[in-house]
């Protein structure tokens, strides 16, 4: 398979590690290792002392599997397979589609989310949403696309990068179709749970749809990046075997370490994702007040969950050359929309980390001295 470059992924091997600020990281603050051993029950603390570093189940730790399930109503243990996310995107790409299906896809996205398909010769048609709407995903696009060779439909909400999240209305709509045509759903779910308003929260696809497929992680939410823990959880227990046996062929199974790490993590969510929270809505406001004074550059949208945001720069700004410059100038590493295939207008900005009302004070010096 010839797959094309991962435009977001080359852009922060680029300026991630030696931007001295970032200004469009996508997850929660990495806890530190003394954090998360406090946070840990006894059990936990136990499995971790006692750890070797053996091979582990390639489904993953049972403990850490039925941990997963309990975060989905009407899920157990055996709906769920652990890797790392991007890994379980591109096994189950591989296991659901073949060259001539077509693909209905929330678009921008992720790239993993369209371009393997792409790459595997599928006919990828884009879910865009509506800016001037709010950042609307509108079903009835994805009723009017559908065809008989519809395979697979792949849906991302909370919304990378837009900060979106539909109505349950919306997202019932989208169900209905992928049910009445017997499609898959596959439901990128990294941001569940980081709703500013927890009564919008979705439901898990696969707790609606026997052949939906939800992915989540330790990434985004839970600030544990660093473990790569992921998961899939779904009801179609055929499709599931069939990427498990996939997964014999990248990394069999995941680290030891990691998976106790990831079920300490677990275990103590509710304090971690308050606190995350909390953290995005501070700097969600720190964000306002800056676009407020800058409001002859940027508009924006804002965010109805997750870690990000899509602010629109006015006039005719280049957001390669904005971002360009803004960190040559000033040090400040952001993502512009190009990275995503969406035009030349936009920049991502992540809430998910402490420094950002730091980070958003260098910028608006550096503003301060540029023209565009």
């Amino acid at each position: 398979m010839q797959i094309e470059p991962f435009a977001l992924e080359r852009y922060f091997a680029r300026y991630e590690f030696t931007a001295r600020y970032l200004a469009s990281c996508s997850d929660c603050d990495g806890l530190a290792l003394e954090e998360l051993l406090t946070l840990a029950d006894d059990q936990a603390r136990a499995l971790w002392r006692d750890l070797r570093l053996g091979y582990t189940e390639s489904l993953g730790h049972p403990l850490l599997r039925a941990e997963i399930a309990s975060l989905y109503e009407g899920a157990a243990a055996d709906d769920v397979l652990t890797g790392a996310p991007e890994e379980l995107i591109f096994l189950a790409m591989n296991c659901l589609l073949e060259p001539g299906d077509h693909v209905i896809a929330t678009f921008p996205a992720y790239q993993s989310l369209h371009q393997i398909a792409e790459s595997m010769g599928c006919e990828v048609t884009r879910w865009q949403p509506d800016e001037g709407r709010g950042w609307l995903f509108d079903p009835e696009f994805v009723r009017a696309n559908v065809h008989p060779r519809t395979k697979l439909i792949v849906a991302n909400f909370p919304h990378n990068p837009t900060g979106a999240l539909p109505s349950r209305a919306v997202f019932d709509e989208v169900v209905s179709i992928a049910h009445e045509r017997g499609i898959h759903l596959f439901s990128d779910e990294m941001y569940r749970w980081l709703e500013l308003d927890p009564g919008q929260r979705l439901p898990a696809g696969c707790e609606v749809y026997d052949k939906a497929l939800s992915l989540s992680g330790m990434s985004k939410v839970f600030g544990l990046a660093g473990t790569r823990i992921g998961w899939l959880v779904t009801h179609d227990s055929a499709l599931l075997a069939r990427i498990a046996a996939l997964k014999d062929y990248t990394t069999i199974c995941s680290s030891a370490p990691s998976e106790i790490l990831a079920l300490m993590g677990l275990r103590a969510r509710d304090r971690i994702v308050t606190r995350h929270v909390e953290r995005i809505r501070h700097n969600l406001a720190e964000l306002g007040q800056f676009l407020e004074r800058r409001a002859d550059l940027f508009a924006c949208v804002p965010p109805r969950a997750g870690t990000i945001c899509l602010p629109r720069l006015l006039g005719e700004v280049s957001a390669d050359l904005f971002c360009r410059r803004a960190v040559e100038e000033a040090g400040v590493m952001i993502v512009p929309s190009s990275v995503f295939g969406w035009g030349d207008r936009h920049v991502r900005i992540g809430l998910g980390r402490a420094g950002l009302p730091e980070v958003l004070a260098k910028l608006e010096e550096n503003l301060a001295r540029t023209r565009f």
